[in-house]
């Protein structure tokens, strides 16, 4: 017999919950599905065994390896970039890198790496650079100020 849509969602589709505690008849009578004594056989005894058990709530928690750094590190940008974007003889800040759109936060600092090459004359004020870097913008002409 093929059921019709109509009567499949008139049938009641929720499983039924278990009655306890409707008398010996039922076969959930007296200790109601509980055992005999003890914690959870009282009433509250579930929630209360969730409260203390911290060490199953801790293995719940999902592990991960290693930590983050709460360290605040400057952000990087290389001279190809530079090479690229800036103008010649300006002076490089952080909040000139944010307002071209180079760099995110400028109050975290910026870091000037020696990748690519540096052709223009750049002066920069309030930026880090590695050795490299420092080398290849004095060979420019231009100059670094911390």
């Amino acid at each position: 017999m093929a059921l019709s849509p109509s009567t499949i969602s008139s049938r009641r589709i929720k499983k039924n919950t278990k009655r306890v505690g409707r008398g010996n008849g039922s076969g959930k009578g007296t200790y109601s599905a509980r055992g005999l004594k003890g914690q959870r056989a009282r009433s509250g005894g579930k929630r209360g065994l969730l409260k203390r058990a911290f060490k199953a709530q801790l293995q719940k928690v999902p592990k991960s390896r290693g930590f983050r750094s709460i360290a605040i590190r400057p952000e990087t940008i290389t001279l190809a970039v530079l090479e690229r974007k800036a103008e010649q003889g300006i002076e490089i800040t952080p909040f000139y890198l944010k307002q071209i759109g180079l760099i995110k936060k400028a109050q975290n600092g910026v870091k000037i790496v020696a990748s690519g090459e540096l052709k223009k004359k750049l002066n920069f004020k309030g930026c880090l650079a590695t050795k490299k870097a420092l080398e290849i913008i004095e060979k420019a002409g231009g100059k670094l100020v911390y």
